[in-house]
């Protein structure tokens, strides 16, 4: 039996999954992974699914609509139903779901239950719950390397535009110990990043008398001390953590744990947050970004813009380009102001939809004119890959600070770390030359202490700039330590490419075809990161000046053959 699993999000967000975390895509895989246990076949592909499982999130209106689009699909094609996520138990009685088999957010771990009924022609419908689904169901992950691993569900705001608070309702945390034990067995089973998701971090522990920072040491102290598995924090929101900053940033700068956080601001307007529900002011924001940014050498802060919000002046949306320009974000996920039904904002005066697009478009603008990554290039990062990019032909790695590099390597190097030159910097990402696959690093760290003043240990790599310091200097820091003692054991480098190169740098011919070859692959990188296939760096009516140094060796090279050779021809004439 074949089930057609139909992971939905809205298109918005559906661009860079891996930068917004929501527990729906945690939900497909733990749904995934009990139906495959259970003899079921997962396909993506409707058609030759028996049954069809849509699991939806209701973050944005596009998502509902596209899931009433594949709903008629399913009627058209006659084939049973489930529907699941956010989308039926923030609104169960859409007229869309009537006669459709609905499983709740709290009750994945019956959807074997509800498939098994549905198959056999009857609607089953589960949407109560009060306990948390356990944490070790099977689970099929879509990413191997990769573990989202839900700390909580629910919240503790009252936005007056989300949705998802109806769907998922009051906060409510797994323990520490859980979660430690969750973390212990996905190392276990080779994962390389645990991905904390929540549809707000910050507020962890709040409803068990824990908080963040207590999980989040607790679950450092289980990372392997080789760096082999990353840690990344999802989405939290400014109230939250503002009194935990220091912690928070402590826990940034552990070796183990990507510098990286998503910080949704929403707008740059008090006016606008107040309308919004927010429990924050713009000073509150940029207390938190400014914090993490003096703690964290290196941090990268996302944040979310939503444009045109009811009562959004003129003078609002400028305070919010202000604020985007300021702090120039490598990432800000911008959408429009949609009314969601039921939500107190969806009753507020509208701003005309012209105004929202126009909006929307001149933010986009500034955003995309941003150069994030300039002054990368050249510079030593060890990156962690986990991924192949959608051309096809680079791996996907990221830095510390989660910046995401494409590099050109074989497929077995998934689920590894490696030290990468930059070559080149586009908008989005950066490209790599792999330098060292880094397979066995034995790490001595010493215990963090949050100070201004924090001092590098002697190391032993000139490659990385001093994560120690604000200003880029040359660092006593290896690519490996923030706080400690790092030493490279043993690098998995071919020791043939390092004999071989040794040896083409003693004759002319090998020195120009390494030149040739690295300004090469330089041309090829920069077209692949600029979109422009066709610019020829250097070029000189198509020859190149390696192209054309490399000719001149080879002619020199023949003829002093020749010559060798009529010299030789001629010693024998005279012989005889």
């Amino acid at each position: 039996m074949t089930l057609s699993l139909l992971y939905f999000l809205p298109k918005s967000l559906a661009l860079s999954l891996s930068n917004i975390l929501t527990s729906c895509q945690s939900d497909s895989e733990y749904m995934a992974g009990q139906l495959s246990a259970f003899g079921y076949a997962i396909s993506g592909n409707p058609e030759e699914g028996d049954l069809w499982l849509i699991n939806t999130c209701t973050v944005k209106s596009p998502s509902q609509s596209a899931m009433n689009t594949l709903i008629e699909k399913c009627k058209n094609a006659k084939k049973p139903l489930v529907v699941a996520g956010c989308v039926p138990q923030g609104s169960r009685d859409l007229k869309e779901l009537e006669g459709v088999s609905i499983v709740g957010v709290q009750q994945i771990d019956r959807v074997v239950e509800v498939v098994e009924e549905t198959l056999k022609g009857h609607e089953v419908r589960l949407l109560n719950r009060k306990t948390l689904p356990a944490l070790d169901l099977p689970k099929v992950r879509k990413n191997k390397f990769v573990e989202i691993l839900p700390i909580n569900v629910g919240c503790l705001g009252a936005c007056t535009y989300c949705k998802t608070k109806h769907a998922r309702g009051h906060l409510g945390s797994y323990t520490v110990d859980s979660l430690v034990e969750r973390v212990k067995a996905v190392i276990a089973e080779g994962v390389k990043e645990i991905w904390l998701s929540s549809e707000d971090t910050g507020a962890y522990g709040r409803d068990i008398g824990v908080n963040l920072p207590i999980l989040l040491n607790a679950i450092v102290a289980e990372l392997p001390p080789d760096r082999s598995t990353m840690l990344r924090i999802g989405m939290t929101n400014p109230p939250f953590i503002l009194e935990h900053l220091k912690e928070i940033a402590a826990v940034l700068r552990h070796p183990c744990v990507y510098s990286f956080l998503h910080v949704p601001v929403q707008s740059g307007s008090d006016a606008v947050l107040t309308a919004m529900n927010r429990e924050y002011t713009v000073s509150e924001f940029r207390a938190v970004v400014d914090t993490l940014t003096e703690l964290v050498p290196g941090v990268q802060i996302a944040t979310d813009i939503i444009c045109g919000f009811p009562g959004e002046t003129d003078d609002d949306f400028a305070q919010t380009v202000n604020l985007i320009k300021e702090y120039k974000f490598p990432q800000v996920h911008i959408s429009q102001f949609y009314p969601r039904p039921g939500t107190p904002a969806a009753r507020m005066k509208k701003v005309p939809s012209s105004i929202v697009k126009n909006r929307s478009r001149e933010l986009t603008s500034v955003f995309e004119a941003f150069t994030p990554y300039n002054g990368m290039e050249g510079r030593v990062e060890r990156i962690w890959i986990t991924e192949i990019a959608t051309d096809r032909i680079h791996l996907v790695g990221h830095t510390k600070g989660y910046v995401q590099v494409l590099i050109i390597a074989p497929e077995s190097m998934l689920g590894t770390s490696a030290l990468v030159k930059i070559t080149s910097v586009g908008r989005w990402s950066v490209l790599g030359e792999v330098i060292e696959t880094l397979s066995q690093v034995n790490v001595k760290m010493a215990p963090e202490k949050v100070s201004n003043h924090e001092k590098c240990s002697p190391c032993s790599s000139q490659y990385e700039t001093c994560a120690c310091s604000k200003e880029p200097e040359p660092c006593s820091c290896g690519p490996d330590s923030y706080s400690g003692q790092i030493r490279l054991e043993e690098c998995a480098v071919s020791r043939n490419e390092i004999w071989m190169e040794d040896r083409s740098r003693n004759n002319l011919i090998g020195w120009l075809l390494r030149k040739r070859r690295n300004h090469e692959n330089k041309r090829v990188e920069n077209g692949i990161a600029s979109g422009l296939n066709n610019k020829q760096d250097g070029a000189l009516g198509g020859w190149r000046i390696v192209d054309r140094a490399l000719l001149v060796g080879i002619l020199v090279s023949f003829l002093m053959i020749v010559a060798v050779i009529i010299h030789l021809e001629f010693r024998t004439l005279l012989s005889k």
